[in-house]
């Protein structure tokens, strides 16, 4: 009996992978709200877990950390670059949600880009209008 329990508890039960997924919601919401100094000391403690076990809960957890905090910590490229494996929407809990993290990190940098492509524009259509007056 005992290690038939054993062997249920070396299993991870489908239970366990949401309730990871959550706590690392929860962990990256906290550290959001937190002050810098804490928020820098988060994000060590991730990429310290990570160097350790490169698990997919702990890229997970990284990930979610560099997307989430604000900048100067915030690395939208690295976050991607460690989802890129492990994003798969057909996947359960860190799959899933690796996919919807690396979608709205993806959408932030069309954002990014788009406004910039705005400015870029509307700088040129000012020096146009700059060029047509006349000096008064």
């Amino acid at each position: 009996m005992l290690v038939a329990l054993a062997a249920c508890a070396a299993l991870e039960m489908p239970g366990s992978a949401f309730q990871a997924v959550d706590s690392l919601v929860r962990e990256a919401l906290d550290s959001a709200r937190s002050p810098a100094a804490q928020q820098k000391a988060s994000l060590q403690r991730a990429e310290q877990a990570f160097g350790r076990d490169a698990s997919a809960l702990n890229r997970l957890r990284l990930a979610v950390l560099l997307a989430t905090l604000a900048p100067p910590l915030r690395d939208d490229a690295r976050a991607t670059e460690l989802l890129e494996p492990i994003a798969d929407p057909g996947a359960s809990a860190v799959g899933r949600f690796a996919a919807f993290v690396a979608g709205q990190v993806g959408e932030r940098a069309r954002m990014a880009r788009e406004r910039e492509r705005s400015e870029r524009e509307r700088d040129k259509r000012e020096e146009a209008l700059r060029l047509r007056r006349p000096d008064k």
